[in-house]
């Protein structure tokens, strides 16, 4: 897992054991502790202070206006306590403005300290969570979809900060009240308090019961939440297909149903808090009238007569509190049992605020812990200079299959190189099968092949975005495997079959990668791939935006800025997966005649539909069914007359002359793609 920015390098790993929401805020909460204790100091502060103002309020009804007892202050020396009545309204008021700002204050530096806490977590969750993301091999997001992830990175991190920002913060919060109130409501009368305290186990009950029922259907809900994402990206990405097929209503009704699942979830969850919340609220209600009922009678008829036996302690204090109960203190007693009541009430949003949190955190886990990283070794072999020789020996590659570790939703969707996502019985089959060639330094290497044989797979193997199941791919006589990530990748440029260019300028573009370069440098390789002329009649020339994945320019334009990308990094090992595919045949010639001179004096591997642009190739492999059928030069392949020299006749219009089982092979190569072989 990658080092998370925000907590110790040598923290312990996260451990399966279930407590990942806690486990996660100790682990990123380190760094931020001072903060988490300004909260919780506060919060407790400011719910202290809260519990003056009814005190002083039955004191000054008893002392100042009834004369009932006298005005009396605990820890405050008598002294210090005016004698008249209008001092000691003076000194009630004075008290009152003190507690409300203190209040204020605490209740100011309580939020201050929690957001900022919280926020720390927030941003070094998600970073690390991408990071970790980053890390993991291709394998994981051909089973897991792009709008699973933005779910998690952004929806399921930002719950986790919501419910520390109020969550955690709320319960402090509430449990100093509950003590506070608890307390002093004993020590003015236990009896009385007892009515109020009456709800707190039923109260409990209750919420133990919402728990066990609410918590699966949160974790659905947030499942459904990843599943209509991922359709929505999935949309948007497609939207200029969708227009051009008229698939505007499928669409539309693939949207609603996705929807309707998360709406369904959603109301299923929402269906029980709803009922929760009034239910917690009655029997608040009702304890706040049996509070009333029994106070009032107090007040009215004196202590229950059952109360004025009970014999005295040995401090003096009957436990029954048998003395009559005064207005003051009753109207105390009152505003402390609706301080104390209405909170509990309140509750249930905390626990509620806490499943979504708990659904979330796991799914965050899920990223965290996921074990499908391509790790660097322990001791990686360093390159002393590359040479480029490039070996594959019996390599044989599977694409994984099994349940995702971010839940997709089930759909099952076929992943870039025809790997399936689903859940499938049995054995998934081989894309590569024992393939075995070497590539001497400074050689062209062309692989050809139908659709569906591997050719793309092959490369990939070589850049570890998978590792193979059998067999060794080796870069000058060292498995790539032992090296450095950075190096091996720095020593091979790969240009993909479907360039992606990131939202920024030209520029950026073309130096990505190589974020260093100059100017000079970015214009020298933009030319080189035959990008520099249109690039240079673009509005803005190398510093046009060319909007979200090159939108803004045509498939062959954004072709040449990848390829400029590749030059300008200057690799040793120069793979090309079908780098010509959407280009037209006179941009074709110009940039093929760009790569003849790039591929002079280093390895190039280039894979082609077009069997034109490596008919020049000092050896061809033939792929089919994952296997190399045929090796040779292009000439010595044509006279073989084999599947290259089929698909030769294909590609110069001599369909005629092709074998009836060249067209029933190809048939059945189809059919194997559409099952969800390889392409």
């Amino acid at each position: 897992m990658a080092t998370a920015r925000g907590r110790d390098d040598d923290a312990p790993s996260f451990a399966s054991d279930g407590g990942s929401m806690w486990r996660l805020y100790a682990e990123y909460g380190r760094g931020n502790r001072s903060l988490a204790a300004v909260g919780t100091v506060m919060a407790v502060l400011s719910r202290v202070v809260g519990l003056l103002p009814a005190l002083l309020l039955g004191l000054a009804i008893d002392a100042v206006l009834l004369a009932d007892r006298p005005y009396a202050l605990p820890l405050v020396p008598d002294a210090w306590i005016p004698a008249t009545a209008a001092g000691q309204v003076w000194l009630t008021v004075g008290l009152l403005v003190a507690a409300t700002a203190v209040g204020a204050i605490a209740s100011y530096l309580q939020s201050y300290g929690w957001n900022r806490f919280a926020q720390n977590i927030q941003h070094a969750l998600r970073v690390d969570a991408y990071e970790s993301m980053q890390a993991l091999d291709r394998s994981f997001f051909d089973r897991t979809r792009t709008g699973e992830l933005l779910a998690v990175l952004n929806n399921d991190v930002n719950q986790l900060e919501s419910f520390l920002t109020d969550g955690v913060s709320s319960t402090l919060r509430l449990l100093a009240l509950v003590l506070g109130v608890g307390a002093i409501m004993l020590a003015l009368n236990p009896v009385l308090a007892l009515a109020a305290l009456v709800a707190v186990p039923v109260l409990g009950a209750f919420t133990v019961a919402f728990v066990r029922r609410v918590q699966p259907k949160y974790a659905a809900m947030r499942a459904s939440v990843g599943s209509l994402n991922a359709r929505l990206e999935n949309n948007v990405g497609g939207i200029e297909v969708i227009k051009t097929e008229h698939a505007e209503a499928y669409e539309a009704d693939r949207v609603r149903d996705a929807s309707r699942e998360y709406y369904d979830a959603n109301w299923d969850a929402i269906r029980t808090r709803i009922t929760f919340f009034p239910g917690l609220s009655a029997i608040s209600g009702l304890s706040f009238a049996l509070t009333f009922v029994v106070g009032a009678f107090w007040v009215l008829n004196g202590p229950p007569t059952v109360l004025a036996v009970v014999p005295e302690t040995a401090l003096g204090v009957r436990l029954g509190v048998a003395d009559a109960v005064t207005p003051g203190e009753f109207v105390t007693f009152m505003l402390y049992t609706q301080q104390f009541v209405w909170p509990l009430a309140q509750f249930g949003q905390i626990v509620n605020n806490y499943q979504r949190a708990k659904a979330s955190s796991e799914r965050v886990y899920g990223v965290l812990t996921a074990d499908d990283v391509t790790a660097d070794p322990d001791d990686p072999v360093p390159f002393d200079g590359v040479a480029g020789r490039v070996a594959y020996e019996d390599v044989t590659f599977t694409y994984p299959r099994g349940p995702d570790l971010v839940d997709d939703g089930g759909d099952g969707e076929v992943g870039e190189d025809g790997g399936s996502e689903a859940d499938e019985p049995g054995d998934p089959t081989p894309v590569i099968r024992d393939v075995s060639f070497d590539v001497a330094p400074g050689e062209t290497v062309g692989i050809v092949g139908p659709t569906g044989s591997g050719k793309s797979t092959l490369v990939k193997l070589l850049v570890r975005l998978y590792d193979p199941d059998e067999g060794v791919v080796e870069v000058d006589g060292v498995d790539v495997r032992d090296r450095s990530l950075a190096e091996l990748r720095r020593a091979v440029g790969y240009v993909a079959q479907e360039p992606f260019l990131f939202y920024g300028t030209v520029r950026e573009n073309i130096a990505y990668g190589t974020f260093d370069a100059s100017d000079a440098d970015v214009e020298a390789a933009a030319k080189r791939a035959a990008a520099h002329e249109f690039i240079a009649n673009l509005p803005d020339g190398y510093d046009s935006v060319v909007g979200e994945r090159g939108v803004r320019l045509s498939g062959g334009q954004r072709q040449r800025v990848a390829l400029a990308r590749t030059i300008l990094k200057d690799p040793a090992i120069l793979v090309l997966d079908e780098a010509t595919s959407h280009v037209d045949t006179e941009t074709e010639a110009i940039i093929q005649r760009s790569l003849a001179e790039l591929a002079t004096d280093r390895t190039t591997i280039a894979i082609a539909h077009r069997l034109s642009t490596v008919k020049t190739a000092d050896q061809i492999l033939v792929l089919e069914g994952g296997r190399v059928v045929e090796a040779g030069t292009h000439d010595a392949l044509v006279a073989e007359d084999g599947l290259y020299a089929n698909l030769w006749r294909v590609q110069a219009g001599d369909i005629d002359d092709l074998p009836a089982s060249f067209f029933e092979a190809a048939i059945e190569r189809r059919a194997a793609i559409e099952g969800g072989e390889d392409d």
